[in-house]
């Protein structure tokens, strides 16, 4: 954990680095990317959650990605005959 001397020897260093007019635009952008990086986040985690409650849903169903190839083939053509 930093204590305070240190986080006073970082913020002048910040400000001698990029001045005092440029420290307001500074701020503004890193919290716009927290912002952003957050609903990202949360955006990831919304879709993982969705496709663990879809697999508790039908736990026989597997994405293309988890099958070999000739597992995939199989499926495909069980696909193409239960549609004719």
């Amino acid at each position: 954990m930093l204590g305070t001397t240190e986080i006073i020897l970082i913020v002048l260093a910040i400000f001698l680095l990029f001045g005092a007019s440029r420290l307001p635009k500074l701020a503004k952008s890193l919290g716009e990317s927290r912002r952003a990086f957050k609903e990202g986040m949360d955006q990831a985690e919304k879709e993982f959650k969705d496709e663990e409650d879809a697999k508790q849903l039908n736990p026989e169903s597997r994405s293309a990605s988890d099958m070999s190839d000739d597992e995939l083939a199989a499926e495909m053509q069980r696909r193409q005959a239960s549609q004719s």
